[in-house]
């Protein structure tokens, strides 16, 4: 039979990027929920019982509620895109190239809850260190990151675009997440293996899309005391044969004069930079990707697929 998918949620940024990827697909039904009957509980819960896999494309206070509506419906699968279960024991973490066996533990999962944009990428370079001895779980671990400014949602995007919205953002660029209590914090931790919390610097540019993540770290302070070389080659090793992410050649690296955050925008991938210098003794670990792909709803439809059984990815 075909697999029936609800998304929650379908008009929000996150939603509408799901419905156009999934746009093309004969092999998926998508059921969609009458604009008249969003907010009808029970209509919504009609739709998502119905379903094979609901993606939830929704606040976290309004996915735990949806999570609520199946209370006792046990054949609905359930992708959640916001941050209300990332960190839960009963979800899979959908990042299927954290670990050895992570795209099974998704594939087998009835709750898998989707990663946010920055700590996927922070969590694509911190966690194969730790993993490999080699980043101490007590290291104190700073993340760097921009975004552009679709991240936000419905309400960031109008007080960027609109120059008429009383709320309107004129600045090129701002760092916000000033208290060190973003929202993402805990799943870095979490996924990332951490034993101390990583501060967290979040930021947002004048462009719709795109992302930059940056990890810099003191060689010396390192286990065993790795080379530039050493710490390239164990981000290889881990990503290699990933379709997905890729790791780039430290050469092409050193040849590049700049960085573009949007340089990935429309795809799902993800590309992963250690940037330094011979002898230098430090290193800045960067992961590229877009906030709207490989971030957000490009991860939600690799999980459906594995959840599904498909080798799409």
């Amino acid at each position: 039979m075909t697999p029936k998918i609800f998304i929650d949620g379908e008009h929000g940024t996150t939603g509408l990027q799901i419905r156009a990827r999934l746009a093309d697909r004969r092999d998926l039904e998508i059921l969609s929920i009458p604009e008249a009957r969003r907010k009808d509980a029970a209509a919504r819960a009609d739709f998502l019982r119905q379903a094979d896999v609901a993606i939830l494309c929704l606040p976290d206070a309004a996915a735990r509620e949806a999570v609520a509506l199946l209370d006792g419906n046990n054949s609905t699968r359930v992708i959640d895109t916001s941050t209300a279960h990332r960190i839960h024991p009963d979800w899979a973490y959908g990042f299927a190239e954290m670990t050895d066996g992570q795209p099974e533990r998704i594939a087998e999962a009835r709750l898998v809850a989707n990663p946010g944009c920055y700590p996927t990428g922070a969590i694509s370079l911190i966690r194969p260190l730790v993993e490999a001895g080699i980043l101490p779980s007590g290291y104190p671990v700073t993340v760097n990151a921009v975004s552009g400014y679709t991240g936000g949602g419905r309400q960031l995007i109008a007080q960027m675009e609109d120059p008429d919205n009383p709320e309107h953002i004129a600045a090129p660029h701002f760092l916000y997440g000033l208290t060190l209590q973003h929202k993402h914090v805990p799943e870095m931790q979490v996924h990332g293996l951490l034993e101390r919390k990583p501060i967290f610097a979040p930021s947002v540019g004048r462009f719709a899309q795109g992302m930059i993540v940056q990890v810099p770290l003191y060689l010396a302070d390192l286990n065993g005391s790795p080379s530039l070389e050493d710490i390239h080659g164990v981000l290889a090793k881990h990503y290699a044969d990933q379709g997905i992410i890729e790791v780039v050649p430290l050469e092409a690296s050193a040849r590049l004069p700049r960085l573009d955050p949007t340089e990935l925008n429309g795809t799902d991938r993800m590309r992963l930079h250690a940037f330094g210098a011979p002898g230098q003794g430090q290193v800045n670990l960067v992961a590229l990707l877009d906030n709207l792909g490989k971030g957000a709803s490009g991860a939600a439809v690799q999980n459906m697929d594995l959840m599904l059984g498909n080798t799409r990815h």
